[in-house]
């Protein structure tokens, strides 16, 4: 079997399609793109998206990790990715969804927002990346991929000020889902690398990494995605957290 990924750096969806084909045991060539230009390098390659996790998978040209998920259990079903039972596949598929459609923006915006406020953090998200340049050099000229992707992702102000005041229910359901064993099990599920990935990529910020401290929904991420890039200091606003404070203190 023969596989192309192409990812983004940090991207906490490409770090669920890599989590899911390492889980089938598929190797694969990982092919880092930048954020932006990416667009123009999916069409190129004849993909009908633009967006990544994007595989090439024996020819067959398949994005998205809902997408991905499914093509790999059919391909290679051991262990799979979603439940056979059709209760259990249900709810899996539930969390998944909500993974992807709730959870997953939250920490992007954030990022992007961060980065526009202080850039030195971005080495730390492109460490291990393959993009064809040197980290120190990549981070260096990474001003205008920064805005280009604040402004790609609608990561304005407004935006994650409203994250951030929907992140403790987000965490509170996250913890809700372990509990009633939809994720967090022996065997990982699609929705546990969904829902992993995006919570990785919120504890690579100090200013809520406070809010999950000694959760569950920090322990699955650690355990799952335990090499995951990124380390940024305080950098928002301090009333932008004051929802985070309050849910800490009840």
């Amino acid at each position: 079997m023969k596989a192309r990924l192409f990812t983004i750096p940090a991207s906490h969806p490409s770090w669920a399609a890599r989590l899911m084909l390492e889980r089938k045991g598929i190797a694969y060539k990982r092919v880092d793109l930048v954020e932006g230009i990416h667009r123009l390098v999916l069409r190129a390659a004849r993909f009908p998206g633009v967006t990544v996790p994007a595989l090439i998978l024996d020819g067959r040209r398949i994005q998205g990790t809902g997408t991905i998920a499914r093509e790999l259990d059919r391909l290679v079903p051991e262990p799979p990715l979603l439940p056979a039972d059709p209760a259990e596949r249900t709810r899996v598929e539930e969390a998944e969804r909500w993974g992807d459609e709730v959870l997953q923006p939250i920490p992007r915006r954030m990022v992007w927002n961060l980065l526009q406020r202080d850039r030195s953090p971005i080495r730390s998200y492109l460490e291990g990346s393959r993009t064809g340049l040197p980290v120190p050099l990549a981070a260096a000229t990474a001003g205008p991929v920064i805005a280009l992707g604040a402004k790609l992702n609608a990561a304005d102000d407004d935006a994650v000020r409203a994250d951030l005041a929907a992140l403790p229910d987000a965490v509170d359901h996250i913890d809700e889902l372990i509990a009633e064993g939809v994720i967090g099990g022996e065997v990982p599920n699609v929705a546990d690398f969904q829902i992993a990935t995006s919570t990785a990529l919120l504890l690579t910020m100090a200013d809520v990494r406070p809010l999950f401290a000694g959760r569950p929904a920090e322990e699955l991420a650690r355990r799952l995605v335990p090499a995951y890039p990124g380390d940024a200091p305080p950098v928002l606003p301090t009333a932008w957290l004051e929802p985070l404070r309050a849910a800490r203190a009840t």
